[in-house]
């Protein structure tokens, strides 16, 4: 089995409970207009990004530390000083300012009492200062030089981690949907489904809905994420064999006003899906799941990633 080379031949760690659940909502469905709707349930597990954390901790040396960067209310930076700690690793982020909302000061909160320092940035532009900072300070908080972390994970070996997720949904499904909705951050999570979904050999097609800067989430970065992945695996003997033409993405845009800030039609998705007992993060799931609200979209049979675990 594909899963079982892979995982025997760069050995991630294990932080999370596997597979995450897919779950059928037709009530939601029906309020939609598709004909199916099922949510891949990766908030139940810790979050999407756990996933990449497997290999981006794994084979590090007792007391070592990580240093990432994100901004106040990332996942990110909270799923890697949990699972650091969780293996006895240490963190240290350097964090910059986004809009106040309750899932934003929650994450914030949790991140402050997990990581052992946080070097907050008054602004973006003060972000590589307090990355300096960071990086010099996680020197005497462990043992070693300090590993980094690309912001968000976006590093091929995490996405290894999320293409083991799209081939996981493969086994959950008796046949292919028509389309996968993912949040496009730093582009991860989107370029290992898309990896998958090419190596499944589906036509479904993978709507990237992108809630970050373009600078970071494009339709470009997460392809090129998916092509060095498959070359990753490839240069230790698992030929995927799925060429990089196979591989697509359809990029939506749903920002709005900027990272963080919520927008109406993701605070109307976020409405509605509490009315269906699905609670929405405003900067990520909210503004995804808006697009299956969108008057010129039609879709049918549909899954919905659902990244964001609440602290």
């Amino acid at each position: 089995m594909l899963a079982t080379k892979i995982r025997a031949a760069f050995a991630p760690c294990r932080l999370g409970t596997w597979p995450a659940p897919l779950e059928a909502h037709p009530a939601l469905a029906r309020a939609l207009g598709l004909q199916a709707l099922w949510l891949k349930r990766e908030d139940l597990t810790g979050g999407n990004k756990m996933r990449g954390l497997e290999f981006l901790l794994a084979g590090a040396p007792p007391r070592s530390v990580f240093v990432t960067i994100g901004a106040t209310g990332s996942s990110h930076c909270l799923a890697t000083a949990r699972g650091a700690k969780t293996l006895g690793y240490r963190t240290a982020v350097a964090t910059f300012p986004q809009p106040e909302t309750d899932a934003s000061r929650a994450v914030a909160a949790s991140t402050a009492a997990t990581a052992n320092l946080v070097v907050s940035a008054s602004s973006i532009l003060t972000l590589p200062w307090a990355m300096l900072r960071a990086w010099r300070a996680a020197h005497h908080l462990g043992r070693g030089t300090p590993h980094w972390i690309s912001g968000g994970g976006a590093d091929p070996r995490a996405v290894i981690g999320h293409f083991l997720a799209a081939l996981e949904l493969g086994s959950q499904l008796d046949a292919p949907p028509d389309t996968i909705v993912v949040p496009l951050g730093t582009g991860g999570t989107a370029a290992g489904i898309a990896l998958g979904v090419a190596w499944l050999g589906w036509s479904t097609e993978v709507v990237a809905v992108r809630v970050a800067p373009w600078l970071v989430a494009n339709r470009w970065r997460t392809l090129r994420l998916a092509g060095k992945t498959a070359a990753l695996i490839g240069r230790d003997g698992i030929e995927l064999g799925v060429p990089r033409s196979a591989i697509r993405v359809r990029v939506v845009e749903a920002m709005g006003k900027g990272y963080g800030h919520p927008t109406p039609q993701g605070e109307r998705a976020r409405v509605l899906a509490a009315e269906h007992n699905l609670r929405l993060d405003p900067t990520y799931g909210a503004k995804a799941f808006g697009f299956l609200q969108r008057s010129d979209v039609n879709v049918q049979r549909v899954v919905f990633w659902h990244t964001f675990a609440w602290p």
